[in-house]
């Protein structure tokens, strides 16, 4: 399985503002307003909810993925591995030919899940993957487009990790352990990963 991230989340819906009123707030820097402390923000930020959605399994910012797969893992139903799914905005079997087939959005539907969202076929089975072929799956998932619309706990576990790489920044190997208190803000988000295709080609 190969997971593309197609879009990232604009650079004005990070919570820069807060973050830097948190530094101040929480440690007593004296944080400029400037361009360059701005980009640094941002790049904190950006490594702290990559990090979080990595544990968690749930995209917090609103933005579109491409899944390929080398067969499905189940033809009565595919999971995917991100949460929450928007939509499901195309899938085409590549027959590894040169043929690309677009499946009707008429042959599968999108069961929404807080954990395991999961692509089913409105027939009886999803359909064939040949043996040199590829799935791609584009969809679209997060809670929303802006930072108002993260859960509350996930977007202040996010504050605290940022501010801890921004303090550890001169660190090496500080971003590897997860402080105690984002783990426990983003216990109850994290899932039991599944795997997102079969690969069992001897089956067929």
């Amino acid at each position: 399985m190969m997971l593309i991230e197609e879009t990232a989340p604009a650079a004005e819906a990070l919570p820069v503002a807060a973050l830097r009123a948190h530094l101040r707030l929480g440690s007593g820097f004296q944080i400029a307003d400037d361009n360059a402390e701005t980009l640094a923000l941002t790049g904190f930020l950006r490594a702290a909810i990559a990090a979080i959605e990595a544990r968690t399994g749930k995209v917090l910012l609103t933005r579109r993925f491409r899944m390929q797969l080398d067969d499905w893992r189940d033809r009565l139903g595919q999971t995917l591995p991100l949460a929450p799914v928007q939509s499901v905005d195309g899938i085409s079997i590549d027959d590894g030919g040169g043929t690309v087939t677009t499946l009707s959005p008429d042959s599968w539907r999108l069961l929404p899940d807080g954990q395991r969202p999961m692509i089913l076929p409105t027939g009886i089975i999803l359909p064939h993957v040949p043996r040199r072929g590829l799935v791609n799956i584009t969809f679209t998932a997060g809670f929303g487009e802006s930072w108002d619309q993260v859960p509350a706990d996930l977007a202040q576990a996010v504050l605290l990790l940022a501010t801890r790489y921004y303090e550890d920044r001169s660190l090496e190997g500080s971003r590897a352990a997860m402080p105690f208190g984002v783990s426990a803000l983003i216990e109850r988000w994290r899932q039991v990963r599944t795997l997102a295709g079969r690969g069992n080609r001897e089956a067929r």
